[in-house]
């Protein structure tokens, strides 16, 4: 509740991970590396800028007593470049290009979950037209700029854009909603960088290759990219759901048709994908175990997150009653 410690916890999470994207001495994850130190050290002086402004202003320290426009202000474009939101969202697929694919998870996933605690904390303070034009160009820019994309991890870093769109709507409506719709994003990444991570794919065309590996592996990772579309059977249609329906129930609908209108773009890259995989062979395949580019050292994954994200759409109700 201290604005000095939050952005202290702020800083010792950025600096953990900064040797992890590192770990490999090669000239890209150099780049990333340092491209991440410069944009999160920025986003964390503008917290402690507004945080100290705010205490001049109320005499508190109090992450609750933020209630300047100002430094309301300063913080949310903060918390923009924290986590990849746009139109400060340049920075995060070029960092995810540059690491490997277990790294680029940690990025997209762990490293939101502080951003996105202040952000609870906040949202009764900051703008609510500001969290919903954010939301609405986080969508359209996060599925129309992954549409021309080859390489798997620009497409996540897009995906994830779209996401966090999604995420900040339903934070102006209900928490339950926005832990919700956070944990199946959580899961559904989690699942699709691993088996990405396990199968080495780094571009589509590598798509084509995994059926060699793992057919029932490569089936599952094609029901994840589904759900990250949000197709009515699988788990990630549950969020936009029921997004949708609160939004109709405050009568918000035409920000619910925007944003249904702007995740069409990102369900055709996914089903790209699909049908890369599953409905084309490219020229280098052939009828060899293709061993060689697999990571065959790699442990067997965990088919929790798979099982959650195809299979939890019927405990819907259930879910959003206990969250």
């Amino acid at each position: 509740s201290h604005w000095l410690l939050a952005w202290l916890s702020l800083e010792l999470n950025t600096l953990s991970i900064l040797p992890i994207m590192m770990k490999q001495p090669h000239p890209r994850m150099v780049e990333a590396t340092t491209k991440y130190f410069i944009i999160q050290s920025t986003a964390a002086a503008c917290i402690l800028f507004a945080s100290t402004l705010n205490a001049w202003q109320t005499g508190l320290w109090s992450i609750m007593h933020t209630n300047s426009m100002l430094p309301t202000t300063l913080i949310t474009i903060a918390i923009m470049l924290k986590l990849g939101l746009a139109p400060a969202h340049l920075w995060y697929p070029e960092i995810l290009q540059g690491t490997p694919l277990t790294t680029a998870m940690l990025i997209s996933t762990w490293q939101k979950l502080a951003p996105l605690a202040l952000l609870y904390m906040l949202h009764n303070t900051i703008n609510t037209a500001l969290l919903l034009t954010i939301a609405a160009l986080s969508t359209i820019i996060g599925g129309w700029t992954g549409l021309n994309q080859t390489q798997t991890r620009k497409i996540m870093a897009f995906s994830s854009i779209s996401h966090m769109g999604w995420l900040l709507i339903a934070l102006n409506m209900d928490q339950k909603l926005t832990t919700l719709t956070m944990l199946t994003y959580l899961a559904a990444t989690t699942a699709m960088f691993t088996t990405l991570s396990y199968t080495t794919t780094k571009t589509i065309h590598d798509t084509g290759t995994t059926w060699m590996l793992s057919p029932a592996l490569t089936l599952m990772m094609m029901i994840t990219l589904m759900s990250l579309g949000g197709l009515p059977p699988l788990t990630g249609f549950m969020p936009k759901l029921l997004i949708i329906k609160d939004l109709a129930s405050i009568n918000l609908l035409p920000i619910g048709a925007l944003a249904l209108t702007a995740s069409l773009p990102s369900l055709f890259f996914y089903t790209r994908i699909a049908y890369m995989t599953m409905l084309t062979t490219p020229p280098t395949t052939t009828n060899m175990n293709l061993k060689w580019r697999f990571n065959t050292t790699t442990p067997p994954i965990s088919t929790t997150p798979l099982i959650i994200t195809c299979m939890m759409l019927p405990m819907t109700a259930a879910l959003y009653n206990t969250t």
